[in-house]
C-alpha cells in the first residue's frame, strides 16, 4: 500500500463524495474538500468537527483550471460529481473531460466513482467486472461511453480507476439514490415514495462502507486502470428496508411504491422522474456485484448488516434536521 500525502474530492457535499471525504479525514489524509458552493462546504467541514487537515476550494468542475487550482500538491483526486438523470446525455462527459484534462495537467491519480448501468442486464448471478457491458438503455449506452472516455489513451499522464457501486444508502445519501429521499422522508415522520418493486431483493451497499473500501483502493498502485466492484453488504427488499426504517424513526406513515405508471406521472411535475423509467428493471431483475476480486486482491469488504446501517441512517438523518432548526 502507498500512503495518500494529500487528496482532493470533486464533489465533496453530495452523497459519496461526503462519505468519502468523512473517511479520508477519519485517516488522517490531508484533504481538500471541492465544490460549487462556499456555504455548503464550510457547513460540511463543520460537521466532521473543522478539522485542520480538511480544506475547502470552491469552483466549477466543467472549468478545468478550477480543478487544476484546488488540486496543486494532491497526489489523488476523487471523481464523485454528477449530474442531473436528465442532463446525463449532454453533461456527464464534458464534466468528466474537464476533470480528467485538470488531473492529467497534474499528473494525478483519479479515482472515478460510477455505478451499474453499463452491464445492462445480467447474464450471470453475480456480475464480475469481466461480465459484458451491452447496455440496453440511454443512459446505460451514456455511461459506458464515459467509461471508454476515462480510460481513452489522450490521458497520458493521469492514472485512473473506476469503482462501481449498486444503490446505496447511508447518512450522507441525497436525491441522486432511489433510496435517499425515502429514508429521509421517513426519517422526518412523512409520507414516503419508494422507487421500483418493493417484494424483490435488491443489493444495496451502505455509504461509510463504500467509502472505506475505496479508500482501500486508492492507496494501491496496482489498483488502477482498473474496473473494481464495491459490493453491498447481501440483498434486501424494500419491504424490508421500510420496516427497519420505520421501526428506527417510530413513525409509520404510508410508503407508496412508484412504477412505471406513478413515475410517469409524477414526471410532469418533476422531470427528473420520467428519467427513472426506463432503470426500473434494474429493481425487477437486480444486478448484484460480484466481490471475488476485491477479497482475493485487496481483502475482505467491509458490509455493515442492513439492521444496523438503515437504523444509523435514519438517527443521522433526524440529528441532522434537528440541529438544522
Amino acid at each position: 500500500m502507498i500512503p495518500l500525502k494529500k487528496a482532493i474530492v470533486v464533489g465533496a457535499t453530495g452523497g459519496t463524495g461526503a462519505s468519502i471525504t468523512g473517511e479520508l479525514v477519519r485517516r488522517g489524509i490531508p484533504t481538500v474538500a471541492f465544490g460549487r458552493s462556499r456555504e455548503k462546504l464550510e457547513q460540511f467541514k463543520a460537521s466532521l468537527g473543522n478539522p485542520d487537515h480538511l480544506t475547502i476550494a470552491t469552483g466549477d468542475a466543467f472549468r478545468p483550471h478550477d480543478v487544476a487550482l484546488a488540486a496543486e500538491g494532491a497526489d489523488v483526486l476523487f471523481h464523485c460529481a454528477n449530474v442531473p438523470y436528465n442532463e446525463m446525455a449532454s453533461k456527464l462527459i464534458p464534466l468528466g473531460e474537464s476533470v480528467m484534462e485538470a488531473a492529467d495537467r497534474l499528473g494525478l491519480k483519479v479515482v472515478a466513482i460510477d455505478g451499474i448501468y453499463p452491464y445492462g442486464r445480467r447474464q450471470t448471478d453475480r456480475v464480475t467486472e469481466e461480465h459484458p457491458k451491452q447496455p440496453h438503455t440511454k443512459k446505460g449506452k451514456v455511461r459506458l461511453a464515459y467509461e471508454k472516455m476515462l480510460f481513452d489513451e489522450r490521458w497520458s499522464r493521469a492514472k485512473v480507476m473506476i469503482v462501481r457501486l449498486p444503490d446505496y444508502y447511508g447518512p450522507t445519501a441525497n436525491e441522486a439514490s432511489y433510496l435517499g429521499s425515502t429514508l429521509e422522508a421517513i426519517a422526518a415522520g412523512k409520507m414516503a415514495f419508494f422507487i421500483g418493486n418493493m417484494r424483490v431483493p435488491r443489493e444495496f451497499v451502505y455509504l461509510p462502507d463504500a467509502a472505506f473500501m475505496i479508500a482501500e483502493l486508492a492507496c494501491r498502485d496496482d489498483a488502477y486502470g482498473q474496473n473494481w466492484n464495491i459490493p453491498g453488504g447481501g440483498l434486501i427488499s424494500g419491504r424490508e428496508i421500510v420496516r427497519i426504517a420505520r421501526q428506527a424513526s417510530g413513525v409509520t406513515k404510508p410508503v407508496i411504491p412508484l412504477g412505471r405508471g406513478g413515475l410517469s406521472l409524477l414526471g410532469m411535475a418533476v422531470p427528473v422522474m420520467k428519467e427513472v423509467v426506463e432503470m426500473l428493471y434494474l429493481t425487477e431483475e437486480p444486478v448484484v456485484l460480484s466481490r471475488e476480486k476485491y477479497e482475493r486482491l485487496i481483502g475482505p469488504i467491509r458490509a455493515t448488516p442492513f439492521e444496523e446501517g438503515i437504523s444509523a441512517t435514519i438517527h443521522a438523518l433526524q440529528r441532522k434536521k434537528r440541529l438544522s432548526f
